[in-house]
Parts: C-alpha cells; structure tokens; sequence
C-alpha cells in the first residue's frame, strides 16, 4: 500500500503522479505480456496445425504402403509392419506434443486472466480509495465556505 505525503491542500500531487504512472506501467506490462502470451497461443496453434497436416501426411504414406503391401507379398508383411510401427510413435508423439503444448498454453492463458483480474481488483480498490479522497476534499472544503458564511 503507497503512502502519501501530505500538503497543505491534501496528499502530495507528484507523489500521487510518480505512482499513478507506476500503476500504469504496470498494467500497461501486464497488457504486453497478456498480448505476447496470446501471440505465442497462436503460434502455437498454427504448429499444431502443422503436426495435424503431417499426421494426414503420414496417413496417406500409410494407405500407399498397405497397397504395395497387396502387390509385393513376399517382403509386404514386414513392410506393413514397420510403417505401422513408424506411424504409431509419430502419431503418439505428435499427439503428446499437441497435449503438452495446449496444456501449457491453457496453463499460462489462466495465470494471464488470474493476473489480469487481480490488477483490476487492484486499480478499482485504488479508484474507489482515491474517490474517498477527493470526496472528503470536498466535504473538507464544503465546510471551509459555511464557516466563511
């Protein structure tokens, strides 16, 4: 919690600016890191749709290798048998790989809106702070004109 000093007409004006622009820079970094983090999302949304890409790829090598697996017998089953293995572990990994990067996305997606949320508790609580202020600045110079009456 900031402290101000006071003067004689209420709190310190450049103390009250110098942490005004604290706040605003710091949210304005929070805003940086939030639209960063979304960038990364995406980036990591266009890999993913890569990898996708590559599994079709892989699928179709697949399909054309069980048909020349019709055609050549005598070397087809082991053929078959080592692109299916092949294909599984790409499939496993890319799959692993797209969990692992959608999690770590998610994760970070829900740390940005928890920071995010957290600063807009922060600056409305210093709104409403500063509301009271100004208000019982103007209460205090509401009395100083009746006692001039």
């Amino acid at each position: 919690m900031e402290k101000f000093n006071k003067t004689i007409r209420g709190y310190n004006p450049k103390e009250v600016n110098a942490f005004l622009d604290d706040v605003i820079g710091k949210v304005e970094k929070i805003v940086a890191e939030k639209n960063e983090r979304e960038k990364q999302y995406l980036e990591l949304l266009k890999k993913m749709k890569v990898m996708e890409e590559q599994i079709e790829r892989y699928k179709a090598v697949e399909s054309t290798l069980n048909k020349t697996i019709v055609a050549a017998q005598d070397n087809g089953e082991q053929i078959r048998r080592i692109a299916k293995h092949e294909s599984e572990i790409i499939i496993g990994e890319a799959r692993r790989n797209a969990n692992r990067i959608i999690n770590e996305a998610l994760l970070r997606a829900e740390k940005t809106e928890y920071k995010t949320n957290l600063m807009r508790k922060n600056v409305n609580v210093f709104k409403q702070k500063l509301r009271n202020l100004v208000e019982s600045q103007l209460e205090m110079i509401d009395d100083v004109e009746i006692l001039e009456i």
